[in-house]
């Protein structure tokens, strides 16, 4: 009997894909340190395969000294023990792909650690064969920095060092020396990286930080930011970070260069993708056109545009959605509504709705519904709000830098809760790295997995009548007419037109789509609302609706 042929690659499976963010720490802890692991969270892939999403991106899990939990690496080719092995990562592989998940991991390639062999031989002087990877630069005549430059935690974005008499870059702590990216042989080093893990097996990567790669070889000074044009998108408002036009030390053009290099290399691959992290508040949107444009970059990309503070209204939806149409055409975002960095959207947004779990059950059916893929972060399925916690329990030390007035990013990265009996959650046996709130309790996976009202099943359904759908995965976007909270659009794919309207308000409303349309209704995902031949929907508060106009 002739094998049957393999399937067909579908090297365009992150398009569209909905990707699920791993916080390792905080997931599932098996060895009863406190803090979370590879095995725990290969335990727990049954559960993330069961929402419907496409993949997993993991958060940093090399080795580490961990002054910025993983971001600062020290290996790009090992595991921490803190999280396992070697053999561990290829075991979750395995299970994953068994699965049917992707897998992604968390690249920080615009910095490592200090304690990097690396950055160890690189300060040693200024005539070794690593003195240029790094970004170092003489004081100027007074002592002080080369420019004015700001580190995102903090202070100058320069570091004295004493052995080479020289100030070395961090854009992030001082622990984190930048990456001289103008070095060929640094570019190359890094590109061997990426090849040890796809060759076993990762599916893509999240690329950290990816508009900090590269900086002005002149060092010219930042120009200050008017105040009416700060925002807080990239760095808390008690940030001095805001007040620059961050236009020298990252953005640069020559970033494009690397991309194509680092695409060509993924491209010798099946079906590896990348999605990079754009961190610029005046510029977002342009760099994210950039880096994906005509294929030849990286796959996608996501900024901070609903990651910012600012509530998500159906104006800005529009504004965001219509603007990156205008400046990307060819290229492609990845939205997201919360990750590691950030206050979590339950309490940024939902916590002053009459009905938070209906609020977060239309945004996020929204979110899914947005052309573009999508990143959820762990426990927004659950609805979990950010944590309050003592300075005294704090780890985050860009938390304890500008406490009290930022807390830092622990509220968000506190355990996964699993079973709202157990200890910690169900997250360890062992008091954990940061507390579980209480409040998370009675939100927890086995309280919800019984409840067909709960979050969690809304998360399962909605991504179910999603892959149904491939126009809400694929399809382009049209915005159509709408007043006040309420946003609609069609998402077409070939044959298919889907009307989608939200309402983002507690109120009823109601929502003309054209004088004696049919409005044919499509079930499967969960809101009720009514609608008839006169072209007309009656949407409740925080209602939705999905369907065709005829």
């Amino acid at each position: 009997m002739a094998e049957m042929p393999a399937p067909a690659v579908d090297r365009d499976w992150w398009r569209g894909a909905v990707i699920y963010q791993v916080y390792p720490r905080s997931y599932q802890d098996t060895d009863g340190d406190g803090i979370g692991d590879l095995k725990g969270i290969t335990s727990r892939l049954g559960y993330i395969a069961s929402l419907g999403v496409d993949a997993i991106w993991i958060s940093p899990f090399f080795k580490s000294p961990m002054k910025d939990f993983g971001y600062d690496v020290s290996d790009y080719c090992d595991v921490d023990p803190m999280f396992g092995t070697l053999a561990d990562f290829d075991a979750l592989v395995a299970e994953a792909h068994r699965l049917g998940l992707k897998v992604m991991i968390d690249e920080v390639l615009s910095h490592t650690a200090d304690i990097h062999p690396w950055f160890v031989e690189s300060r040693s002087s200024r005539s070794n064969a690593k003195a240029d990877w790094y970004v170092w630069a003489d004081a100027r005549p007074d002592g002080t920095p080369p420019n004015n430059w700001l580190s995102i935690f903090g202070g100058s974005a320069w570091q004295w060092d004493t052995r080479r008499q020289q100030y070395y870059l961090h854009n992030f702590l001082a622990e984190q020396p930048d990456l001289n990216f103008h070095n060929a042989e640094v570019q190359d080093a890094l590109l061997e990286a990426t090849r040890f893990w796809l060759e076993r097996g990762v599916d893509g990567f999240r690329l950290d930080t990816i508009n900090f790669y590269f900086h002005s070889q002149g060092l010219e000074n930042n120009p200050a930011l008017p105040p009416e044009e700060r925002n807080d998108q990239t760095a808390p408002s008690v940030n001095p970070y805001n007040y620059q036009d961050h236009i020298y030390d990252k953005s640069r053009p020559e970033n494009l260069g690397f991309l194509e290099r680092f695409r060509a290399l993924l491209d010798e691959y099946p079906a590896a993708a990348a999605v990079g992290e754009v961190g610029d508040s005046q510029r977002g949107l342009e760099v994210v056109a950039a880096y994906t444009a005509a294929g030849k970059r990286v796959h996608m990309c996501y900024s901070f545009d609903f990651l910012a503070p600012e509530k998500i209204s159906a104006a800005k939806v529009r504004a965001v959605l219509e603007a990156f149409g205008r400046v990307a055409s060819d290229g492609w975002s990845c939205w997201a509504f919360s990750n590691h960095d950030v206050v979590r959207h339950a309490s940024r947004w939902a916590a002053g709705e009459a009905d938070p779990v209906s609020y977060l059950k239309v945004v996020s059916a929204l979110l899914f519904s947005l052309r573009g893929s999508v990143c959820i972060y762990q426990g927004e399925e659950l609805g979990l709000s950010e944590a309050n916690l003592a300075f005294e329990d704090l780890q985050d030390p860009y938390g304890i830098r500008f406490w009290p007035e930022f807390k830092g990013r622990d509220g968000c990265r506190t355990p996964m809760v699993w079973d709202a009996a157990a200890a910690n959650g169900g997250f360890s046996k062992t008091r954990p790295w940061l507390p579980v709130p209480g409040e998370h309790l009675s939100r927890a996976v086995n309280v919800q997995e019984s409840d067909e009202a709960s979050l969690l099943q809304h998360y399962r359904r909605f991504l179910a009548f999603r892959r149904a759908h491939p126009a809400l995965a694929r399809g382009e976007i049209e915005f159509m007419p709408s007043d006040g909270d309420t946003v609609v659009f069609a998402r077409r794919e070939g044959n298919e037109r889907i009307v989608c309207a939200f309402n983002l308000s507690g109120r009823p409303t109601e929502v003309d789509l054209g004088a004696g349309r049919a409005l044919q209704p499509l079930p499967g995902h969960g809101f009720s609302s009514q609608s008839g031949t006169t072209g007309k929907l009656r949407l409740g508060g925080y209602g939705a609706w999905f369907g065709r106009v005829a």
